[in-house]
């Protein structure tokens, strides 16, 4: 599956009416990046339904759920939904999937005691789902998942196609490349604000940090990078934005992206942020295809 190095990552459509949905997504279609990947909220779009809609109206660019919450269906819908999308589009549609956050998994009414143990049971059923009437697929459609700790890396080497982890710097795309060994996917997201002035870019930075930081999966993550706690205070040193966004010039995007395909990073996922609240970034997304 080629996904070409840079991607966008983002939860930035989820307000769009089916008109500028299908107009955004062309846009982005035009501008040349590889792969589209979608979050998913407990109140946002339906993972699914979202990349369908989503590859039904463009024509070249991949759809890639970014990341697919193991908690909002089980593996036989998972695996039946992956195989109609994989069938219908092939080479255009990648499974990502996630264990999610204790918080967001508990208000579903989910135990969250042993996330690993859940996507180790999940991922059993999607291969022991039986195709049944669907047609299949031209080739077995691929899966990474939402990686972080060495754990959940070493199962996206044994059970998945490889991983998708979300805000990490180079430093973590090395050591996932290191676990993942040579023929896996490693797909990073990378967060970017295009704004040059640095307390405007940081203070974007960080209300986007702030939020990641309430959440015990992103702080175990940051302090296993050499982060200690006075990093993680107050939305997050500069140190910790500076580290963990890219921000500036499309020229400064374009060195951290270099850093995490020299760290082994086959792909890149760039969410760009912005301060015009939660409008798709089309401008940004327009300056940065140059990068392409």
């Amino acid at each position: 599956m080629e996904l070409g190095r840079i991607g966008i990552w983002t939860n930035q459509l989820n307000g769009l009416t089916a008109p500028e949905f299908r107009d955004t997504l062309q846009e982005l279609d035009g501008l040349g990046f590889g792969v589209l990947w979608n979050g998913e909220s407990t109140s946002g779009r339906e993972a699914f339904t979202n990349a369908a809609i989503a590859l039904g109206v463009t024509e070249r660019i991949m759809l890639a759920t970014g990341i697919a919450s193991i908690w909002a269906r089980d593996a036989s819908a998972t695996a039946s939904a992956q195989r109609v999308l994989a069938e219908t589009y092939p080479g255009r549609f990648l499974l990502g999937l996630g264990v999610s956050h204790e918080g967001l998994v508990s208000g579903r009414g989910h135990d969250y005691a042993k996330p690993l143990t859940a996507m180790k049971e999940y991922l059993s059923g999607l291969d022991q789902h039986p195709a049944g009437d669907l047609p299949h697929p031209p080739e077995p459609p691929p899966r990474v998942l939402a990686a972080l700790g060495p754990a959940m890396l070493d199962l996206a080497r044994e059970q998945a196609q490889g991983a998708h982890p979300f805000l990490v710097p180079p430093e973590h795309t090395a050591r996932a490349r290191e676990k993942l060994g040579p023929d896996r996917i490693l797909a990073p997201e990378q967060g970017v604000v295009l704004e040059e002035d640095p307390a405007t870019a940081r203070a974007i930075l960080r209300a986007d940090m702030a939020g990641r930081l309430r959440l015990p999966n992103y702080r175990k993550s940051l302090v296993r990078l050499g982060f200690d706690e006075t990093d993680l205070d107050d939305g997050g040193s500069d140190a910790l934005i500076d580290r963990m966004y890219a921000w500036g010039s499309e020229e400064a995007v374009a060195a951290r992206v270099q850093e995490h395909l020299d760290a082994g990073a086959d792909h890149v996922a760039l969410y760009v942020m912005h301060d015009r609240g939660k409008v798709p970034p089309r401008e940004e997304w327009r300056r940065l295809a140059g990068l392409l």
